[in-house]
C-alpha cells in the first residue's frame, strides 16, 4: 500500500490499542474513555477515504485490498494478532461509527479469546450488542480443516464421539458410508485408529474407553457388513486386524483385554481381531513402537508376550520387526544394532512370573470359572448383593473422590502440594456444576475458600486466593448462569450458596453475563444474585447501564438505588431518557425514593430543560402513584416559575396531587398556589388557582378543607370566588368539621 495508507493504517492501530486497554479499564463516562474514543475515531477517519475499509487479519499483519505496508509497525501487527486470536478473518470498517460502536467493539477485542469462543465467538457477541457500522467474518477452523482434509478428520471424530458416548447405532447414513469405505483399505482404517488415539478426538477418554469404542464400532461395521453377505464380516474384522499394527501398546493390551474378558459379543469381537493378527501386522506393530519409543516398553513387552507367547515364534517375529524398523530414520543411526538387541533381548525375557505367585496364578486363572459357579449358585440373599453393588455404585465411587479430594485438602500442608489438589478440587467444581451436581461441589469450594478466612492456613492463602480467582474467571460462572435459565426456584439458592462463598470476586463475571442475558428467569435469578453482594455490584453498573436489553438497564438501577447514594445521582439522571418507559419509571422511582433536596433539584431540572423528554418524565412520575413522589411534586411547585410549557406541567402536577393521600407538604404546598398569582397574569393565575382548589377539594382532608373555608372567608375576592364553589357541595358533617 501508499506510505500515506502505511502511516494512516500504523496510527489506527496504535489508537485501537491503546483504547482497547482503557475501556477495559475505566467506566464510559471517564475523561480517559472518551480521549481514547476520539483518537480512534480520528485515526480512523484518516484510513477510511470513502464510507468503509475492510481490513482483513493475517497472523501478525493487516492487509487493505490486498495490500500490505511496506514498513510493518510492530502495532499493527500486535493489533492483528488481538483480532486473530479472536477468529477475527476480516472486519468491516464504515465511517458513520460513532463512539458508542467503537467502544462497543474494543469492549469485545478487550475480552480474552477463550471467553468469547466460549460463548460463541466474537460474531455472535457482536450481533447481540445491537450496535452496527462494524461487519465481523470469523474464520470457521473446523471449515478449514475439513476442506484440506476432504472430510474425513471431522467425519472420524464424530463416529469416535458417538462410539465413545456408547451411542454408535445412532450414526447417520453419511458417517455409516464413511465407516464401511475403509472396508478392505488397511490404510483407511489405520487413519481412523490414529484418529481414536491421537488426543484431539474423544477428549480425555481413558485407553479402556478408546478400546471399548473401537470394539463397538466393529461390532456395528460387521452387522452392516452382514448384509453384504458371509464374507462382509470376515472382511471387518480382517481390515482390523491388519491395521491393528498401528495400535499403541496400552491400546493393545487394552484390547487384548477385551477378548479375555467373560462371555458375551463384545469379547467375541475382540477376540476375532486380535486372532486375525498375522506375523507381519505382529512384526509391524513391534518395530513401530520400538522406533518410536527408541527402545521397548514394560507396556510392548507386556503386550507381545500377550500376542505371541511361544519363544521360538517370538525370535521369528522379531527377526521381521528388525528388519522393518532397519528401513525407519533409526535404523541409519549408529546404535541401532546395539538398541535393537536391547530391545531384543527385553522383549523375549519378559515375564510376569516374578510378580505373580504361583497360587495368585492359579486363583487367576480360574477366576472366570468362579464367576460362573458364583452365578449359577446364586445363594447370597437380595439385600445382601444389593449391598455390594451399592458400594461400587456411581454414587459411591463419586463420594469416595469427593471424601479422598476433601482428606488432602484439610490435611496436606505444602503448599505447592496442596494448591496442586486444590486445583483438582475447582476442576470438580467445574465439572459438577456444569451436571448439576451443585451439592457435591459446594464442600469443595468451601475448604478451598476456608483458607482465606481468619481460620486458613497463612502459607496456603495466596494459593487458595489464585484458585478463587480462577473460579471466579473461568467457565465455572457460565456454567450457574445456564443452570439459572432452567433450573427450579427452589433450586437456586444452592447455586446462590456456591457464589457467595467464592466471594465479590464473582461479581464482575455475572454482571458481564447479566449484560447480555436475553432469558428473563435468569435475569430475574440474576439481579437477586447481584443485590445480595451489597456495594461490590456497584462498580459493574456501567456494563449494565448500556445493555440492549430493559431489563438489564432496569438492574442498573437498582444496583445504583441500593448502593449507589449521592454519587448515584448523575447517573440515574442520565437515565431519565432511555427509550423504554419502564426503564425511565425505575429511575423516576429511584431518585424519588432518595428524598434529598439534591434528588428533588434533578428531577426538577429535567422536567425544566428536557423539552424533547418532560411530559414522559411528568406521566411516569405522576403515574407512580405513590406517596413519596408528593414532596418531589411540591419542590418542582416550589422551585419552579409556571410560564410557558411549564405552566401546563404545574397544573398536571397539582392535579396528581389531587389523587394522592393528604400530606402536610402537599397541602401547604396546595394553599400557595391558592394564593398565588400575578396581576399581569390573570388568566394564567385563575387556571393554576381552579386546580389548586379542585385538588384540595379532592383530597378531602380536615387540613385541606380548613385551606378551602379560609380562603372562602379571608382571601381576596378572586380567592373567595374560587374557594367557595368547592365548599358549597360538603355534607353538613364536613362544613362543621371545617
Amino acid at each position: 500500500m501508499s506510505a500515506e495508507q502505511g502511516l494512516a493504517l500504523a496510527e489506527f492501530a496504535r489508537m485501537c490499542k491503546a483504547a482497547a486497554r482503557s475501556v477495559s479499564l475505566y467506566p464510559a463516562t471517564h475523561p480517559a474513555i472518551q480521549a481514547s474514543l476520539g483518537r480512534v475515531i480520528a485515526a480512523a477517519a484518516k484510513l477510511i477515504p470513502a464510507s468503509d475499509v475492510t481490513l482483513t487479519v493475517l497472523p501478525g499483519m493487516l492487509v487493505i485490498d490486498g495490500r500490505a505496508p511496506v514498513r510493518p509497525d510492530p502495532a499493527i501487527g500486535e493489533l492483528a494478532e488481538l483480532m486473530h486470536d479472536r477468529l477475527i478473518g476480516s472486519l468491516r470498517v464504515e465511517r458513520a461509527a460513532d463512539v458508542q460502536d467503537w467502544r462497543a467493539i474494543l469492549l469485545l477485542l478487550a475480552r480474552p479469546a477463550e471467553e468469547l469462543i466460549a460463548d460463541g465467538g466474537i460474531g455472535r457477541a457482536w450481533t447481540g450488542s445491537g450496535r452496527s457500522h462494524f461487519e465481523i467474518r470469523e474464520i470457521d477452523y473446523a471449515e478449514v480443516l475439513r476442506e484440506r482434509a476432504g472430510g474425513d478428520a471431522a467425519e472420524w471424530d464424530r463416529i469416535i464421539a458417538f462410539c465413545l458416548q456408547g451411542e454408535a447405532a445412532g450414526l447417520d447414513e453419511g458417517a455409516l458410508a464413511t465407516l464401511m469405505a475403509t472396508l478392505g483399505d488397511d490404510s483407511k482404517f489405520a487413519e481412523l485408529l490414529d484418529r481414536l488415539q491421537s488426543g484431539e478426538a474423544g477428549g480425555g477418554a481413558s485407553v479402556g474407553q478408546r478400546a471399548a469404542a473401537l470394539v463397538q464400532l466393529i461390532r456395528k461395521m460387521t452387522e452392516l457388513a452382514a448384509g453384504r453377505g458371509q464374507d462382509g464380516p470376515e472382511l471387518v474384522l480382517q481390515t482390523a486386524a491388519n491395521a491393528a499394527s498401528r495400535l499403541t501398546p496400552e491400546m493393545l493390551l487394552a484390547l487384548v483385554g477385551q477378548a479375555r474378558a467373560a462371555e458375551s459379543e463384545h469379547s467375541r469381537t475382540a477376540a476375532g481381531v486380535v486372532e486375525r493378527m498375522g506375523d507381519g501386522t505382529i512384526a509391524s506393530f513391534v518395530a513401530s513402537a520400538v522406533v518410536n519409543e527408541r527402545g521397548a516398553t514394560d507396556r510392548l513387552a507386556q503386550a507381545f508376550a500377550a500376542l505371541v507367547p511361544e519363544f521360538e515364534r517370538k525370535e521369528r517375529l522379531l527377526d521381521l520387526a528388525k528388519d522393518e524398523a532397519a528401513q525407519s530414520p533409526l535404523g541409519g543411526e549408529p546404535g541401532f544394532d546395539g538398541l535393537w538387541e536391547s530391545a531384543a533381548n527385553m522383549l523375549t525375557s519378559y515375564s510376569d512370573e516374578g510378580f505373580v505367585s504361583d497360587e495368585y496364578a492359579r486363583e487367576l486363572s480360574g477366576a472366570r470359572g468362579h464367576a460362573i459357579d458364583v452365578e449359577r449358585v446364586s445363594d447370597d440373599p437380595p439385600e445382601r448383593v444389593q449391598q455390594w453393588l451399592s458400594t461400587v455404585s456411581d454414587a459411591a465411587l463419586r463420594q469416595l473422590d469427593l471424601d479422598l479430594l476433601m482428606d488432602l485438602l484439610r490435611i496436606e500442608e505444602d503448599p505447592a502440594k496442596w494448591e496442586a489438589i486444590a486445583k483438582s478440587g475447582a476442576a470438580e467444581i467445574e465439572r459438577r456444576t456444569l451436571q448439576g451436581a451443585i451439592a457435591d461441589a459446594q464442600p469443595i469450594a468451601e475448604a478451598i475458600i476456608r483458607e482465606l478466612g481468619d481460620a486458613g492456613r497463612e502459607a496456603l492463602k495466596p494459593a487458595a486466593e489464585r484458585l478463587a480467582e480462577a473460579l471466579a474467571n473461568g467457565p465455572l460462572m457460565r456454567h450457574v448462569v445456564v443452570h439459572l435459565r432452567k433450573v427450579d426456584d427452589a433450586e437456586v439458592e444452592a447455586y446462590n450458596r456456591l457464589c457467595h462463598t467464592i466471594g465479590p470476586r464473582v461479581v464482575r463475571p455475572l454482571a458481564e453475563a447479566l449484560a447480555t442475558e436475553d432469558n428473563n428467569r435468569a435475569i430475574r435469578r440474576l439481579r437477586e444474585l447481584l443485590l445480595g453482594f451489597g456495594a461490590a455490584g456497584r462498580q459493574y453498573v456501567e456494563q449494565l447501564k448500556t445493555s440492549p436489553n430493559p431489563a438489564v438497564r432496569r438492574t442498573a438501577i437498582d444496583l445504583l438505588r441500593v448502593f449507589g447514594g449521592r454519587e448515584a445521582l448523575p447517573e440515574l439522571a442520565g437515565m431519565l431518557d432511555d427509550a423504554d418507559p419502564q426503564v425511565q419509571r425505575e429511575a423516576i422511582r429511584a431518585i424519588v425514593q432518595m428524598g434529598t433536596e439534591d434528588a428533588y433539584a434533578v428531577l426538577e431540572h429535567a422536567l425544566v430543560s428536557r423539552r424533547a423528554s418532560r411530559e414522559n418524565i411528568l406521566q411516569q412520575l405522576i403515574g407512580l402513584r405513590d406517596d413519596k413522589a408528593v414532596p418531589l411534586l411540591c419542590y418542582v411547585l416550589n422551585h419552579s416559575t409556571p410560564s410557558g410549557k411549564m405552566v401546563e406541567v404545574h397544573a398536571q402536577i397539582i392535579e396528581a396531587l389531587g389523587g394522592l393521600a393528604s400530606h402536610p407538604e402537599s397541602t401547604r404546598t396546595l394553599r400557595t398556589v391558592l394564593y398565588r398569582g400575578e396581576w399581569w397574569a390573570p388568566f394564567r393565575t385563575k387556571l393554576l388557582r381552579l386546580a389548586a382548589a379542585a385538588a384540595l377539594r379532592r383530597i378531602a382532608s380536615a387540613d385541606t378543607l380548613a385551606v378551602l373555608d379560609e380562603a372562602a372567608r379571608t382571601g381576596n375576592r378572586g380567592i373567595r370566588a374560587i374557594a367557595r364553589p368547592h365548599l358549597g357541595g360538603l355534607p353538613r358533617r364536613e362544613r362543621d368539621r371545617t
